[in-house]
């Protein structure tokens, strides 16, 4: 059984209204036929017709199960009992799961074994070598003629000056955003839009966009010049400029077992997409891993494991000169709660990492940095990380609203916090005081059923 602790079960919730409905449901007055084995929880809770909710959580994804009309992944009733069991342990009691629970946990681990399994009868048709280059061909030639028509449009940009691009309209963008998605390279597009709001961002805007700009001028000139690159710098640039990988290459990398602690999550909503980036860092390795999971906006994501646990498991790394995302490949045992997020001593190793990281891969956007024995601190209006020698990594201004509930989580004193870091500023997540997990940004969006 699972050790669960309310800050985990509010960071699975869609949204703050679902948290706090869940939290309303944690009483054992509000169910009937409440038990728990040592895979699943499950029981019954009233709702507003003649029968009751029929509630299930599969701890291995997690997943879930209700019977209750609700859109939302996990919806209250499955949170409430979450929460429930978190807070009062010794109110869903132990016993043998009920036929509907059973069926469903039958259902969900043959359909686990289905996807994990070799394709079986007839084998599957090998891919025609010809045809498969004639395609790739041709998607090389549209990704040429629209990066070469972003490289003009740049030049024009800079060759005229930043003057006038505040009173730009959105389309000014969007025109070179769009060819660049139907030159299949909707990498490069999202690039180009993640600009357009750069001009109106405040003091120091001209340096950010220009840092912007020269990212996409070497991603360009990197694809002029692709067959003279290694072969992992080759990936990274395919996959700066949007290419997919395909699972099979995936799955023939090597894989990588550690004891992998979750550290944080963050959900964005990203070109119409919901992206799901779940931080992981190995304990043996100390290597970071990034998982990531999408979805069609107003759709739930496929289960993923929430931040406070850590994870006897396998991974693979998808193919990069600075591998960072990955896939878990197999699981061992039961996860155990985090205590300690370890990482960086100092905002010096912190600074080291991105500098390692840029290096092997200059379009890398963000990656997950933790430290340990940092003090939040307020300096002028912003906030800062301060280590033990005075050195201070600054909070992104998008994420100040942290600051306060870390500095009353520190009360002044050394904590160990884990965030997102872009080189200017970090998106704190989660934080450890007194041994204790927090995340500090809650998922949107939970675990579907």
């Amino acid at each position: 059984m699972t050790v669960w602790t309310p800050d985990q079960v509010a960071a699975l919730a869609p949204d703050a209204g679902a948290a706090k409905a869940g939290q309303a449901l944690a009483s054992p007055a509000k169910w009937g036929a409440l038990g728990r084995d040592a895979r699943a929880l499950w029981g019954e809770c009233q709702g507003s017709g003649s029968k009751p909710y029929q509630t299930a959580v599969d701890e291995a994804g997690p997943g879930f199960r209700c019977t209750c009309p609700s859109r939302k992944f996990p919806c209250k009733h499955a949170l409430g009992l979450l929460f429930l069991h978190a807070g009062r342990p010794g109110a869903v009691p132990e016993g043998a799961p009920p036929p509907w629970v059973a069926e469903w946990i039958a259902g969900r681990e043959a359909r686990a074994e289905k996807k994990a399994a070799p394709p079986s009868g007839e084998p599957a048709k090998a891919p025609d070598p010809e045809a498969q280059a004639k395609r790739a061909a041709r998607r090389d030639e549209r990704v040429a003629a629209g990066v070469e028509e972003a490289a003009r449009w740049m030049e024009d940009v800079v060759r005229q000056g930043f003057g006038t691009l505040a009173s730009r309209p959105r389309g000014f963008w969007e025109t070179v955003a769009a060819r660049l998605v139907d030159a299949q390279a909707p990498g490069a597009a999202r690039r180009v839009r993640e600009m357009a709001p750069l001009p109106h961002s405040g003091d120091g805007w001209p340096d950010r966009l220009l840092e912007r700009l020269g990212r996409l001028h070497l991603l360009a000139e990197a694809f002029r010049r692709l067959d003279a690159l290694p072969g992992p710098a080759q990936d990274e640039v395919r996959a700066a400029l949007g290419w997919t990988v395909r699972q099979e290459e995936v799955a023939a990398a090597e894989g990588v077992r550690d004891r992998w602690a979750v550290l944080g999550q963050r959900v964005e909503e990203e070109d119409r997409l919901l992206v799901r980036r779940t931080w992981l860092r190995g304990e043996e390795t100390g290597r970071g891993a990034l998982l990531l999971a999408f979805a069609a906006a107003r759709q739930p994501l496929e289960p993923g494991p929430p931040p406070g646990r850590v994870l006897d498991a396998e991974l693979a790394f998808y193919p990069a000169a600075f591998p960072l995302r990955a896939t878990i490949r197999a699981r061992h045992g039961e996860p155990r709660p985090l205590a300690a997020l370890g990482g960086h001593a100092s905002v010096t190793e912190a600074a080291a990492a991105w500098a390692d990281a840029l290096a092997r891969n200059p379009w890398i956007e963000r990656i997950g940095v933790p430290l340990t024995g940092v003090v939040p601190v307020r300096h002028g209006g912003d906030w800062l990380l301060r280590d033990a020698v005075g050195a201070g990594l600054p909070v992104a201004p998008s994420a100040s609203e942290a600051g306060w509930p870390l500095l009353a989580l520190s009360g002044g004193r050394p904590v160990d916090v884990f965030g997102e870091w872009d080189g200017d500023g970090l998106v704190p997540l989660s934080v450890v005081a007194e041994g204790r997990f927090l995340p500090l940004a809650p998922s949107r969006a939970g675990a579907a059923a």
